[in-house]
């Protein structure tokens, strides 16, 4: 029986589903959290072999220990992933430590976490990207901003969802950045492209091969939702557009993703940009090589009427998909709603209007609630049109 340590299985709550996946596989799940047992789902329980809580995750030393008392428990641990952003460094460090040579390994992971480094990849494989820089210098920006011209985007370098980002139109923003920017914080600077965000998600193999694919539209600002506490509609697509997968899988190549879930996001432009593409074509923004967040595989699923915890599980297993892909597919939304504004439909109103379409409501962890909203709804419809109406209905305030 092989060895998988899951870290942080209860975050989000929906993740006892990768779990339970990998233990109908056959592997023995041993999970690594911050979280008391007590207060674990009895999904999650059920799941796992043992539970090691450490408390104090941001200290490696804690979970050197916690790996190396199932490896003495249990034997070589095979394969070790968190499949969260948050600790995507510290997943390949412990490979490193304790031998694992399955997943990311040391540096490796440096290229999936900085901005910069990944538009060397998304060039690789032949996506159009923005022109950027590390930033320096007042002068070095300013110089920067007047070849390319206003407005800019400034974010970390290092980083993900819009924390710390900045739009920048004049002078005089710029001015002010360097005024509020974070203090030993490495920045890039990109030229601004306007745009729908577009996501390539799923899951490729040990050959870097996609085994499973499907595509969410996003709002073209995540910096301005969480800046105007604006609600959030998002989706999933009946079927990926051909350009975008020709691309994606490319890209996937290029990085040399192997038995990973992955995000690709990418800007459908909405106006010409010389010297990058032209309105309607796609180019790069960034990648995240774990599932898109907060319970977005959950609408993949209601999307693709498939289990994608299970197809990644079986990719970890045997290196391909084993589910039936011949399922109907629909258009999966997600609308969210903020507890500080007043909306003319209540919850219970869009339950009742769409129970027939409902795939799931709730509330987000706060932890989520800056970039999500505070309570969604997600909902399956065969046309735009039913999807449109479902998005007005729910966001419609007083």
């Amino acid at each position: 029986m092989k060895n998988f340590v899951f870290i942080s299985p209860h975050f989000p709550n929906t993740y006892h589903r990768f779990c339970s996946a990998l233990k109908k596989n056959g592997f023995r799940v041993l999970g690594i959290g911050d979280a008391p047992y007590n207060e674990l789902s009895e999904e999650l329980k059920n799941a796992l072999t043992e539970y090691y809580c450490c408390y104090d995750m941001e200290n490696f030393d804690n979970e050197t220990k916690a790996v190396m008392y199932f490896q003495d428990k249990y034997g070589h641990i095979d394969y070790l992933e968190s499949n969260n952003e948050y600790w995507l460094e510290k997943d390949a460090m412990l490979r490193e430590r304790f031998g694992i040579t399955t997943g990311i390994q040391g540096d490796d992971i440096q290229v999936y976490q900085h901005k910069s480094m990944m538009k060397d990849r998304y060039i690789k494989a032949g996506c159009p990207v923005a022109k950027f820089c590390i930033v320096k210098d007042f002068e070095q920006l300013e110089k920067f901003a007047q070849e390319v011209g206003y407005p800019i985007f400034i974010k970390p370098n290092v980083g993900v969802g819009a924390a710390g980002d900045f739009k920048i139109k004049n002078i005089e923003d710029l001015h002010a950045f360097f005024e509020n920017k974070m203090p030993d914080v490495e920045y890039i600077c990109e030229q601004f492209l306007t745009g729908n965000i577009v996501s390539f998600d799923g899951v490729a193999n040990s050959k870097s091969e996609v085994i499973f694919c499907t595509s969410n539209v996003f709002p073209p600002s995540i910096a301005d939702v969480v800046q105007e506490h604006r609600d959030v509609f998002y989706y999933t697509v009946k079927e990926v557009p051909k350009d975008l997968e020709e691309i994606g899988r490319k890209v996937i190549k290029a990085f040399g993703v192997k038995n990973r879930f992955f995000h690709l996001e990418f800007f459908r432009l909405t106006e010409d940009v010389p010297g990058v593409a032209k309105k309607g074509e796609i180019a790069a923004l960034e990648t995240n090589m774990r599932p898109a967040g907060g319970y977005t595989p959950d609408l993949i699923n209601f999307a693709n009427s498939v289990d994608c915890y299970q197809i990644w599980a079986d990719c970890m297993a045997f290196d391909e998909n084993r589910q039936k892909m011949d399922y109907e597919k629909y258009f999966a939304a997600c609308a969210s709603r903020r507890d500080l504004y007043q909306y003319e439909h209540s919850d219970d109103e869009i339950i009742a209007k769409y129970k027939n379409c409902l795939c799931a409501h709730g509330r987000y962890p706060l932890v989520f609630s800056g970039a999500m909203g505070n309570r969604y709804f997600m909902a399956r419809f065969k046309t735009t049109e039913e999807m449109k109406e479902f998005e007005e209905y729910c966001e419609l305030r007083k």
